[in-house]
């Protein structure tokens, strides 16, 4: 009976642990000390989101960009192009697989060619799925998958890739569910997460997000770089003495008399034969570039 008894105890711990074991931890969304650029959101060729019965996952990723800190959203009003587009794309394991292998080409090959891929790689925890990514994953539940790429809007190439691929929902969407929560917050996230196939969708995307953004390291050298600040203004002096004038016009009102030698500081405006300058004391003007030297 003893024996019975100790069998069956050390069966239920095997099981247990077997089953602890099988478990994943929840899914968490990376967070990024400093922003590697900003995006301008497109949705893929692959928009498995449909079969579901759900919108485009753009509002989604623009969540988790905010959350995640480690990208900003383009402002088309800023005038300023986007540093990358953001591809998102989903459906089945296999779909997702060809659109993301088809879309490493010329830039990922050009990286191989030249040795810079695996020195790059080994310095990006993770990014071993950038060279192959989705491989050697089986099984016969449904598969619900998601990539977002990265694209140079200078040349179309994709520089960076992330993927996820879900069999089972890890993520709780209950009691605000931290920062997943907030990403699912929204209208399009609230549809998602009111779905177990939006569900598993939310999470392959969280998974998709934080392997981009784990390549830190390379974004940050592939984002260009900030345009240098404008050289101060020369300064110039008045060859004669000379007055600076309200306009470019000789029949303006003089602000002041300027004597020969005075060092005057041009803001780089020019109107025909005037240039505008500005004086030691602040004052702002109008003076003939024949009277300068």
């Amino acid at each position: 009976m003893l024996r019975r008894t100790l069998t069956f105890a050390v069966l239920s711990m095997v099981s247990t642990a077997a089953l602890a074991a099988e478990k994943e931890p929840p899914v968490t969304l990376t967070k990024c000390d400093k922003s590697y650029g900003s995006i301008a959101l497109v949705d893929g060729d692959t928009q498995g989101w449909t079969k579901y019965g759900l919108s485009s996952p753009r509002e989604l990723i623009a969540a988790m960009a905010r959350e995640s800190g480690c990208f900003s959203l383009h402002d088309p009003a800023s005038g300023k192009p986007a540093t990358f587009l953001m591809n998102v794309i989903a459906g089945d394991k296999e779909e997702v697989d060809q659109a993301i292998e088809k879309a490493k080409g010329v830039a990922m090959e050009g990286l191989v060619r030249s040795g810079a891929a695996s020195g790059m790689m080994r310095s990006i925890p993770g990014a071993g799925s950038m060279l192959g990514m989705f491989g050697g994953f089986g099984g016969k539940k449904k598969v619900v998958a998601a990539g977002i790429r990265l694209i140079s809007p200078a040349n179309g190439q994709t520089v960076a890739s992330g993927s996820g691929e879900v069999k089972k929902t890890t993520i709780s969407f209950g009691n605000g569910g931290g920062t997943i929560g907030a990403v699912a917050s929204g209208a399009t996230g609230a549809a998602y997460a009111g779905s177990k196939d939006g569900q598993m969708l939310i999470e392959a995307f969280v998974k998709a997000f934080n392997g981009l953004s784990g390549q830190g390291p390379a974004l940050a050298s592939l984002a260009p770089a900030a345009a240098p600040a404008p050289a101060a203004p020369a300064s110039a002096t008045a060859a004669i003495d000379t007055r600076i004038f309200a306009a470019a016009d000789l029949k303006s009102a003089a602000l002041r008399t300027v004597r020969a030698g005075t060092a005057l500081t041009p803001t780089g405006q020019r109107q025909g034969l005037f240039i505008e300058v500005q004086d030691s004391f602040g004052t702002k003007g109008w003076v003939s570039v024949e009277d300068m030297r």
